[in-house]
């Protein structure tokens, strides 16, 4: 029995390690099908894809739930990577303030299952806002994202630019993505919260107050197969599996635990010196109680100024200026859903604005929204074209997303997907308002939906002016991140709720001159 936590903790560790490698993988170098096998067994995420999908390759929910009917809630103390970060918070606080000792306290069923109801009455009615704040995987991804990863991509610039002095080049500068306010906000209170919690107890408390999936997983275990049993005949009472009971559920005055709140961490089972901590089939008739055989046991083994200039949030600027500031704000009326999504009403029913995609976008254009998609929305990735466009050939986010939200497109499909349509404003742009040359919108357009037409000006100068073809237009945003005009666009996309097909761009040949007979015909 004394083996079980170290392997828990060896399989806890390193699950730990490549759900972070995943959020801070500046070159998007683990492959999509890794991630989605290592992200399988995450409770919300699958179960979200599988209620939107009905496949059997999302019900990876379901093989957690058969874990939790048989063991207990192994989810919480091997899988759930913000478990093992409230276990790692808890260590340093009990080390720093010398205190090793944990102690039985009553359980804080009226908050957790109150928390517990209301997530699952918001989400029948189809809004996942609290599911959103409060799923385990999803705080853990904006934690990771939101707070971490600023920091290693300093550190990566800052080493980039050192080694470039000496004309090495192995490590490369990275794209600083658009700080989301609240998203911040939202991970450094959940950061606080589970901080606090660990202080006040240095256990999980937040598992088992908090977290809705603590609070649904617990209910399962109390009619779990192998539980956690006291031996009053060989308890000595030296206390030392309540001092090492993270949950605080060993109540050694009535001999019992409560199996609601155990998270399967094995701690009194490997402190036990008199063998009064068992594993019991609490299935089996009470005259034919058999330990668990150690050989029988199974575990599934599957994640200033200087400084903004080296993470690249100061990046190269259009060399257009114009005279003066555009006045016509862009109408936008919907925001823009990333590739995949096929509706915003789809896409936000599903999203559990974890970020992976946001940490994974090479081109940085997903940015966590505000109030975009509406309150329900909250903090779900959108299109953020003022600080990148979305790359013509990139698939990145629908590979690695874990709930389904975004469905894996072809490369070829995703050229043809309409998210939204550019719209022009012609008294914004510099054509029109300083009589001079542009046509960066038409030069950043992959499907070339814009087109530069010639433009009749009071100064008789030889101008064209930008047209858009919204029959080609897939929403990309390449034009209006190009678009120099400050500081409202001349050309900006107004998103689809329900996504589009775009006709396939009409590819022009380049008319061969010269005699081809000539060794060099040109």
């Amino acid at each position: 029995m004394k083996y079980l936590k170290p392997l828990r903790v060896g399989v806890s560790g390193t699950l730990f390690l490549l759900v972070t490698a995943l959020f801070l993988d500046f070159g998007n170098s683990i492959a999509p099908s890794f991630t989605r096998g290592l992200l399988h067994l995450q409770f919300v995420p699958s179960l979200m894809q599988f209620l939107n999908t009905a496949a059997l390759s999302a019900a990876g929910f379901i093989l957690i739930l058969i874990l939790t009917i048989l063991f207990g809630r192994v989810y919480c103390s091997t899988i759930c990577p913000l478990g093992t970060f409230h276990d790692v918070i808890g260590f340093v606080v009990r080390k720093k303030k010398k205190r090793s000792d944990f102690q039985f306290s009553e359980p804080k069923n009226v908050i957790r299952y109150s928390i517990l109801t209301l997530t699952l009455l918001l989400l029948i009615t189809g809004s996942s806002l609290l599911l959103n704040l409060l799923d385990p995987f999803s705080g853990f991804g904006r934690i990771l994202s939101n707070l971490f990863r600023p920091v290693v991509l300093i550190m990566n610039n800052i080493a980039a630019s050192a080694l470039e002095q000496f004309g090495i080049y192995t490590i490369s500068r990275k794209q600083w993505a658009v700080i989301a306010p609240l998203s911040v906000t939202v991970s450094l209170t959940m950061v606080l919260l589970v901080g606090f919690l660990a202080v006040l107890r240095g256990g999980r408390l937040y598992c088992n107050t908090v977290c809705p999936v603590g609070a649904l997983l617990g209910l399962i275990s109390k009619i779990s197969c192998v539980q956690i049993c006291l031996d009053r005949d060989n308890c000595t009472g030296c206390r030392r599996c309540e001092h090492v009971c993270k949950a605080g559920c060993i109540d050694l005055g009535e001999m019992t635990v409560d199996t609601s709140r155990c998270v399967a961490c094995y701690n009194c089972l490997a402190n036990c010196a008199h063998n009064a901590i068992h594993l019991e089939n609490k299935w089996q008739k009470r005259d034919t109680v058999t330990r668990i055989d150690q050989t029988r046991r199974d575990f599934m083994c599957y994640s200033g100024v200087y400084l903004l200039g080296l993470t690249g949030l100061i990046e190269p600027t259009n060399s257009i200026i114009q005279s003066k500031p555009t006045k016509i704000p862009e109408a936008v009326t919907c925001p823009v859903s990333p590739p995949g999504s096929l509706s915003i009403a789809r896409f936000t029913s599903i999203c559990t604005a974890c970020h992976l995609c946001v940490s994974s976008c090479p081109s940085r254009v997903l940015a966590p929204s505000f109030l975009e998609f509406g309150l329900s929305g909250v903090m779900q990735p959108h299109m953020n074209f003022r600080a990148a466009h979305c790359n013509y050939e990139c698939t990145i986010c629908m590979d690695i997303c874990p709930t389904g939200a975004l469905l894996p497109l072809k490369v070829e499909e995703k050229k043809l997907t309409q998210t939204g349509v550019a719209k022009f404003i012609k008294e914004n742009c510099v054509v029109y308002t300083d009589n001079t040359t542009c046509g960066a919108c038409s030069e950043h357009c992959p499907t070339k939906a814009v087109n530069m037409v010639p433009y009749q000006n009071p100064l008789h100068k030889p101008l064209v002016i930008p047209k858009v073809n919204t029959d080609y237009c897939i929403g990309c945003g390449g034009c209006q991140h190009a678009c120099p005009t400050k500081p409202y666009k001349a050309i900006y996309v107004e998103g689809h709720p329900i996504h589009k097909l775009a006709k396939k761009p009409v590819v022009k040949k380049v008319e061969e001159k010269g005699d081809n007979k000539e060794d060099f015909p040109f």
